[in-house]
């Protein structure tokens, strides 16, 4: 049996025992939601994500009208299982802006900080998400974002409080830098990576602070700085941090993306911070063995597009060896 044909048939088990069940229609809402969470937080294919979008929606058809805030709450789940779906094209993100946007006009007026809260943080995810994809600005995400920060503090809500600081430093970071206005966003994005890292901590959330440390080690490595220098030095400390995690044993493509970001930051730096106009020769040769490491990683692990931006960026390196380095490719995450 397809994975389709089991889906379908689970879900039409379901909604005949929901039809058979002595329960109003308020509780009937209550199961499909249920049954559609079961399906969202641990799908087989995407065919499970599409049933659950469908779950959904029957069961805030089922809501009578007097419980608004309930309909409210189903559908925040339902913009987050259309944010899941995949799909060459929008629709379903733009579906998923619409229902959040809905469903937080209500939860505004009746519902719990913490509801809007999540809310606003998944708002400002399908804004960045339609922003990456070139269909909105990105402007609204930070402006969600901020908006859930204001009840998802560093205190109360530790967790929840990183996530949205790293969402944000992204978001900053994805803002053109044609003006003056660029360098300010850039130290909010710093700023903002090392407010996540006051609360993620190597010991309890190790994966989450490899990324956040290599995360501010590229915001550092390229923010437009007087203190270019310095910046970078902070950024190889940062990756150093990563790269107490990202190991080439438990985590090798992180371990290549993290050495290869080292790597380009190296090889901007002079040898000596104390005089500059020495040049930069041995970081330049330490910096193409970590990006010919990071190549061997990624070719290794058919990684064929990283694999060939590092390739570039060695067949640069080795031919000119600029004392000061010109060299700035894309970061890796």
């Amino acid at each position: 049996m397809g994975a389709s044909s089991r889906t379908k048939q689970q879900v039409d088990a379901a909604l005949a025992a929901v039809e058979d069940a002595d329960a109003s229609d308020s509780d009937k809402a209550q199961m499909l939601m249920e049954i559609a969470m079961g399906l969202q937080q641990a799908p087989r294919d995407p065919e499970d994500l599409r049933a659950a979008v469908d779950l959904y929606r029957r069961a805030i058809a089922l809501v009578p009208p007097n419980e608004a805030l309930g309909a409210a709450r189903i559908r925040a789940r339902l913009s987050t299982a259309l944010m899941a779906v995949p799909g060459s094209d929008a629709e379903a993100i733009k579906a998923a802006r619409l229902e959040m946007t809905t469903a937080i006009a209500t939860l505004t007026a009746e519902g719990s900080d913490a509801e809007i809260a999540e809310a606003e943080m998944n708002l400002g995810l399908i804004c960045q998400t339609m922003a990456g994809m070139g269909l909105a600005p990105i402007q609204p995400a930070i402006s969600a974002y901020q908006r859930a920060l204001r009840t998802f503090d560093r205190t109360a809500f530790p967790k929840e409080f990183a996530i949205l600081q790293n969402n944000l430093a992204t978001a900053f970071l994805s803002m053109p830098f044609t003006d003056e206005s660029g360098k300010l966003r850039e130290a909010l994005a710093v700023q903002a990576f090392e407010e996540a890292l006051r609360v993620v901590t190597l010991i309890d959330q190790p994966v989450e602070y490899a990324m956040l440390q290599n995360n501010l080690g590229n915001a550092l490595q390229y923010v437009s700085s007087a203190h270019r220098v310095e910046n970078g030095f902070r950024a190889l400390e940062a990756y150093d941090e990563a790269l107490k995690v990202r190991t080439f044993r438990d985590m090798p493509e992180a371990y290549a993306n993290t050495i290869a970001n080292k790597a380009n930051c190296m090889a901007n730096l002079p040898d000596d911070p104390a005089n500059p106009e020495a040049g930069n020769p041995r970081n330049v040769a330490a910096a193409v063995a970590l990006l010919r490491e990071a190549k061997r990683i990624f070719v290794a692990r058919g990684v064929e597009d990283k694999a060939q931006a590092v390739a570039e960026a060695i067949t640069e390196l080795s031919s000119h060896l600029a004392p000061h380095g010109a060299f700035a490719p894309n970061a890796m995450h």
